[in-house]
């Protein structure tokens, strides 16, 4: 079930925002396309990125994959938990598993972003 409370992006990615700070992790479809997780590298706090832009990788047994930022702004916190044990992304990728804190600069780029029923209907086109 996707949560309902987020935006998610077509790189799998998905965004929790509370005023102009997004919290940003993987989807379980992500988590599930990648298997298990063994090592995550997370972009340095107060680096400034670009919607888009790649920030981090997450490595997998069977693959590697980038992390990109789903807005604009300012790093404000990573997610030092699962740099140490990366198997968290796997078991709570909505929750414990969060990658990122970022304060957005623009909220035009939520925009762009995707409900959770309409990244639902995108995961079905794929299949």
């Amino acid at each position: 079930m996707t949560p309902t409370d987020r935006l998610y992006t077509k790189e799998h990615e998905w965004v929790l925002v509370k005023g102009d700070v997004a919290t940003v992790g993987i989807t379980e479809y992500a988590q599930r396309e990648l298997g298990e997780i063994v090592y995550v590298e997370l972009p340095e706090v107060r680096q400034t990125f670009s919607e888009g832009d790649a920030c981090g990788t997450i490595e997998s047994v069977k693959a590697v994959a980038e992390i990109y930022v789903p807005v604009s702004g300012e790093i404000l916190e990573r997610n030092e938990a699962v740099q140490e044990d990366p198997e968290v992304v796997n078991n709570d990728p909505y929750g414990e598993g969060w990658l990122l804190r970022m304060r957005f600069s623009d909220s035009s780029s939520l925009k762009n972003l995707m409900s959770a029923e309409k990244y639902e209907d995108f995961l079905k086109e794929g299949e």
